[in-house]
């Protein structure tokens, strides 16, 4: 149905469509529902872990007796039992070494795999590029025996250093997969005017297109912590038996301290530790997830 204005001489009649009004009725209906399972979800993720932060400072009675209330006193002897008596300290800076240097290796071998493979022809590229994708759909439940046995043989088991390489290695596929699509948005003038200016291969990854590819290797570099941060499957692997218990990272210590806390009654310390666990990983998406967005979004186009 349409409906016709009348307008002054010399002027076109204005036409409406009564039509208009019913979309954008549609849309705005569309954009409520949305805004409220945004809200719905939003509130499912943050409604525990808020809990979870709150119930860290409470005694046995308080958690058990009203579990929605709010903690009478700040129990911080229950952070402190954690870190010390749990051992949470010497878990977090275990996690916080495995997880730096494995990432670091990460970056370093899967920025220069994709490079290679995005910006460099040659026979069996593409192989190897759908050899790497093909570790996306390979389940990590698959390869614990035969990682154990390998790592095993290779006197690496128990160690940080082997813990660490297959750290590496389990990231590598999604890196590679990521970071060759973003170098191949990357400009060809500015790769052919350094290589005219006499700059070699290895400089002109190192010095133009590796910062040109910042915000890709920021993004990608949140998700590999944020995946090795959180392994619990792997460690317990490869990291075996209370004979290495020093060498443990912080989701096993976790783990062990919920196995003790029905034992102990500690309930107060186990949310400690959890709170502990989650906190450096939700500030580190607080500060840096503009860079994630950007890094998320500068690939899409050229």
């Amino acid at each position: 149905m349409t409906t016709t204005i009348k307008s002054p001489a010399g002027t076109r009649p204005v036409v409406r469509h009564a039509s208009t009004s019913s979309a954008r009725r549609q849309v705005s209906l569309l954009s409520g529902l949305g805004h409220f399972f945004l809200a719905l979800w939003a509130l499912l993720v943050i409604a525990p872990l808020l809990w979870t932060f709150l119930a860290s400072f409470k005694s046995n009675e308080e958690i058990f007796g009203n579990a929605w209330s709010l903690p009478g006193s700040l129990r911080w002897d229950n952070w402190a039992r954690a870190w010390t008596e749990a051992h949470v300290g010497q878990y977090f800076l275990n996690s916080v070494f495995v997880v730096a240097a494995s990432t670091f290796g990460t970056m370093l071998f899967g920025s220069m795999a994709a490079y290679v493979l995005a910006r460099y022809q040659f026979w069996g590229n593409r192989l190897i590029y759908l050899l790497f994708v093909s570790g996306l759909a390979f389940p990590v439940f698959l390869a614990l025996v035969p990682l154990f046995f390998v790592v095993r043989n290779l006197n690496l088991l128990g160690t940080f250093t082997g813990l660490i390489l297959v750290y590496i290695a389990y990231s590598l596929p999604f890196t590679v997969f990521f970071l060759a699509a973003f170098f191949k948005t990357l400009p060809n003038s500015v790769a052919e005017a350094a290589l005219i200016d006499g700059c070699s291969h290895t400089r002109l990854f190192f010095q133009v297109m590796l910062p040109m590819a910042k915000p890709g290797l920021v993004s990608i570099t949140i998700f590999n912590i944020l995946g090795q941060w959180n392994q619990y499957l792997l460690p317990l692997t490869l990291l075996p038996g209370t004979d290495v218990q020093d060498k443990w990272v912080l989701t096993q210590g976790i783990a062990n301290i919920q196995t003790n806390a029905g034992f102990e009654a500690d309930w107060g310390g186990l949310f400690a530790a959890l709170t502990m666990a989650i906190l450096p990983i939700i500030v580190m998406y607080a500060i840096f997830q503009r860079q994630i967005q950007q890094g998320l979004t500068a690939g899409a186009v050229k």
